[in-house]
């Protein structure tokens, strides 16, 4: 094992090397005076550097420069891993985003009154998940004159999950097959 390996994935030591490049702390800030910023975002005035870690060494905080370009710089006093720890986590909350997906359930005319409640309990689930459900009556053949009967099939799906999604486009018939977007509320 060679001496000084990184351990870190790449990503995730750009990322926390991002973070400390971006603020200087305590021994760090070199300017004097600095603007300080109290712990409850009081104003302290502009002081030299070594009063103001001072300061922070007595509330047993750490001294965080928040805006190096300003004249003079401004500092905060604050908990510096604390303040590192609600970034990352804002920084997680906000990657997480869902991308929407449209699922699809597939009927026919002759299905079951048990199939379609399973397929309902399928959609209802892709609903909770924040997913779009198109739910499709497919004919075949002599089917084709029963579409009345696909409407009442897509009818029945949209009142069983009209507790947790509306329509989005109504009942359609397109070619063979017959079918209605629900979105989540």
């Amino acid at each position: 094992m060679s001496v000084g390996r990184n351990f870190f994935s790449k990503s995730e030591h750009e990322r926390v090397s991002a973070i400390e490049a971006t603020h200087r702390i305590n021994d760090q800030i070199r300017l004097t005076p600095v603007r300080v910023v109290s712990q409850d975002g009081g104003m302290l005035g502009a002081m030299p550097t070594t009063d103001a870690l001072e300061l922070a060494r007595q509330a047993g905080l750490d001294l965080v420069e928040v805006a190096p370009d300003e004249r003079p710089p401004v500092c905060r006093i604050m908990d510096y891993g604390k303040f590192k720890y609600e970034q990352k986590k804002r920084a997680a909350r906000n990657a997480k985003t869902h991308q929407v997906q449209i699922k699809e359930i597939r009927l026919r005319p002759k299905t079951g009154e048990h199939d379609v409640e399973f397929k309902v309990r399928q959609a209802r689930g892709f609903l909770t998940d924040r997913d779009k459900v198109k739910v499709t009556v497919q004919f075949k053949g002599r089917e084709m004159a029963h579409v009345d009967r696909g409407r009442e099939i897509i009818q029945g799906v949209i009142a069983l999950l009209e507790d947790i999604a509306k329509v989005e486009k109504p009942p359609m018939m397109e070619g063979r097959n017959m079918s209605a977007t629900l979105t989540p509320k």
